[in-house]
């Protein structure tokens, strides 16, 4: 039994070869998508990384200035200003280390920027080609 479809046209070999450079160059933007694509995303990954350590680097240096002012406030008197002075910087602190950690990951997806899976499918394709299969 051979490998076409019922009712399916048999080309000629001729055909088939004349076929094959327009196939290759189909394969070949086929695969420049794949690479865009994936090198987009992958620095997408990368900007909002770095946008969300911008954020993290910004609370940090506003729990600075609230810690200060609350070391300042602590100094002058002994009562509770500088303890609720004391809360509001842990809190943008702990603002900022969630920023951080969420910035990090974000950073790790997109770096390096490596097409890795379309250099994986370009690799499989020049195997086909050259009949070695998997």
């Amino acid at each position: 039994m051979s490998g076409t479809t019922p009712g399916a046209p048999k080309r000629s070999l001729f055909k088939l070869l004349a076929e094959l450079p327009t196939q290759l160059v189909d394969l070949f933007r086929a695969e420049l998508d794949s690479l865009k694509q994936e090198i987009a995303t992958k620095l997408k990954h990368a900007g909002i990384g770095i946008g969300l350590l911008a954020g993290a680097a910004t609370f940090l240096f506003f729990a600075v200035l609230v810690l200060i002012g609350a070391a300042v406030a602590g100094l002058a008197t002994v009562l509770p200003v500088w303890a609720s002075a004391l809360i509001i910087g842990g809190a943008i602190l702990l603002i900022a280390v969630v920023l951080g950690l969420i910035g990090v990951s974000n950073l790790r997806k997109g770096v390096p920027p490596t097409p890795n899976d379309t250099i994986e499918s370009v690799k499989k394709d020049v195997r086909t080609i050259q009949g070695i299969g998997k």
